[in-house]
């Protein structure tokens, strides 16, 4: 007999692009405040939703269909979501796929995003665009956790594949991806500058 790993639960990440990744930030981080300045709605709805920081969800989430700056970001996230794809063994030939949504997210001192899903979508993920050292990562939650019911705790020196949460670290250029059915959420951010970050999903038919 032998002791076999099943249902893997795939996490991406990945410099967007080999080169010109501070430039095309500085670009981002001057339109995420631009549309923060003009999105009226989109504020009032973070007053309630998303207390302390910003996000563009409930207001304006399809930024890649209507400015050249996300465009191109969509354009880039394309390439690394066909090898995530690839590498989870999707079958996509001969179907339509691409960003379906794609909204920004300003997360001031003391603002925090709690656990949640992204529905009726396959792949979702985040780009970070600034930022400071010290600021929060994104946590995953092990998608077995709620049937755990009555076992033990794993040992201290347990690997990291048998931790029931893990958090990959916000590093400005990188992208990460997940299947969008993952559990994940963002603690407190604890800096005294601005996390910033733009968040997608992926739809297919």
């Amino acid at each position: 007999m032998s002791t076999q790993a099943w249902f893997p639960t795939l996490i991406y990440k990945a410099p967007l692009q080999t080169s010109g990744a501070a430039r095309f930030n500085a670009e981002l981080v001057e339109e995420c405040h631009q549309l923060r300045d003009f999105d009226e709605a989109g504020r009032k709805w973070s007053v309630k939703n998303y207390p302390g920081g910003y996000t563009s969800y409930a207001s304006m989430n399809e930024l890649h269909r209507f400015s050249s700056t996300f465009e191109a970001l969509r354009r880039r996230i394309d390439k690394h979501v066909k090898a995530y794809a690839k590498d989870l063994a999707m079958d996509l030939r001969g179907r339509e796929w691409g960003m379906s949504d794609c909204w920004v997210n300003i997360m001031p001192p003391t603002s925090s995003h709690a656990m949640h899903i992204h529905p009726n979508s396959f792949i979702s993920g985040t780009y970070y665009v600034q930022t400071p050292k010290g600021c929060p990562g994104i946590k995953f939650e092990d998608p077995r956790h709620v049937h755990f019911m009555a076992s033990p705790p794993r040992l201290p020196n347990a690997g990291e594949k048998f931790q029931q949460q893990i958090v990959y670290p916000a590093e400005a250029g990188n992208v990460i991806l997940f299947e969008s059915w993952l559990r994940h959420e963002v603690a407190t951010n604890r800096c005294d500058e601005e996390r910033i970050s733009i968040s997608f999903n992926y739809h297919w038919s």
